[in-house]
C-alpha cells in the first residue's frame, strides 16, 4: 500500500523547451521629416554650380551600401520616390540638382532629392555639406568659449606684452602707439582672432623678439646689412651670429636663452629702462 501511494503522488513533468532570448537589433536612427539646406564646400559661392545627378560611363553616380555589400546606380528623377535606378519606374523625369550662391535649399515635400543629397551621393563630405544647426551651434559655442578667454587675458595682459604681440601684427607701427591704443587694438585683436591671440601670448619667444627689435630701434645693438651679425651700437662688439636662413630676431630670442645671452638681455632690459 505504501509503495503504491508514493507511486501516486509522484507526478512526471514532461520536458520544457528552452526557448532562447532573442537578441534587439539596434534601431537605425529614424529619418527626420523636415526642410534641409545644403553648402559648397571650400569657401565656395559660384552665381550657379550644378552638382551631377545621374550615371555614366564616364562619370560615375553609384551608391556603396556596406551592409548589403552592393553597389548601385543613383540618379535624381522629379517624379520618383527612389534615387536607385533600378527602383524608379516607369517613364523618369530628370531633374538638375543647382546650388545658387553655394546654396542648396531642399523642401521637405522633395524627399527623393533630400535622401540622395544627405544619404547617397559620393560628393557629400567632398565636395557640398549638409547644414547642421546642432552641430554649427556647438561650433560656435566653442569659439564663443575661446573668444571669451582671449578677451579675459588681453584685458589682464601687460603692456609690453602687448606691445610684443601686436609687433607681430602691425610690425614697426606700434612704436608709434600710445598705451591706450595698444590696449584698444590688443582687445580687438583677441575679439578678431582669439586662438592666435592666446597662441602668442603664450609664446615666450614673442616677448625676446620684441626686445631685440626694440633695442635695434633704439640703438642698443645693431644688426648687420646682410641680417647676418648682431653687435653692440656703441663699440661694434660682436654679440652672435644668425644661423643660415633664420629670421634674425627668432635667433636673437633664441640667443637670449643661452648663458651668454642673459647677460646680454639683463643689459637691454637695463637700457631700455
Amino acid at each position: 500500500m505504501a509503495e503504491k501511494a508514493k507511486a501516486e503522488e509522484t507526478i512526471e513533468v514532461a520536458p520544457q523547451k528552452k526557448t532562447k532570448a532573442k537578441k534587439q537589433e539596434p534601431q537605425k536612427p529614424e529619418w527626420e521629416f523636415k526642410d534641409r539646406n545644403y553648402y559648397l564646400l571650400h569657401g565656395k559661392s559660384p552665381l550657379t554650380y550644378t552638382l551631377q545627378s545621374r550615371h555614366s560611363r564616364r562619370f560615375p553616380l553609384l551608391y556603396w551600401d556596406k551592409e548589403a555589400n552592393t553597389q548601385h546606380e543613383i540618379r535624381y528623377a522629379t517624379n520618383q520616390d527612389s534615387a536607385f535606378v533600378k527602383e524608379q519606374n516607369g517613364e523618369c523625369t530628370l531633374g538638375h540638382i543647382v546650388f545658387k550662391d553655394g546654396v542648396l535649399n531642399v523642401p521637405k515635400e522633395q524627399q527623393a532629392l533630400q535622401k540622395l543629397l544627405s544619404l547617397y551621393h559620393p560628393g557629400k563630405g567632398k565636395r557640398y555639406e549638409e547644414m547642421d544647426k546642432v552641430a554649427d551651434a556647438v561650433d560656435e559655442l566653442d569659439f564663443l568659449d575661446v573668444q571669451i578667454d582671449a578677451l579675459n587675458a588681453a584685458r589682464e595682459i601687460e603692456i609690453d606684452m602687448a606691445e610684443a604681440i601686436m609687433r607681430t601684427e602691425i610690425g614697426s607701427k606700434v612704436s608709434d602707439m600710445t598705451s591706450k591704443e595698444l590696449k584698444r587694438d590688443i582687445m580687438l585683436f583677441a575679439k578678431r582672432n582669439p586662438v592666435l591671440f592666446l597662441k602668442l601670448a603664450n609664446d615666450e619667444n614673442v616677448q625676446l623678439r620684441n626686445i631685440a627689435i626694440v633695442a635695434r630701434e633704439e640703438g642698443i645693438i645693431a644688426l648687420s646689412p646682410d641680417q647676418r651679425t648682431f653687435k653692440w651700437a656703441s663699440n661694434g662688439a660682436k654679440l652672435m651670429t644668425v644661423p643660415f636662413d633664420e629670421n634674425p630676431y627668432s635667433a636673437m630670442a633664441a640667443f637670449f636663452k643661452t648663458d651668454e645671452g642673459v647677460e646680454v638681455y639683463r643689459s637691454i632690459e637695463k637700457k631700455l629702462k
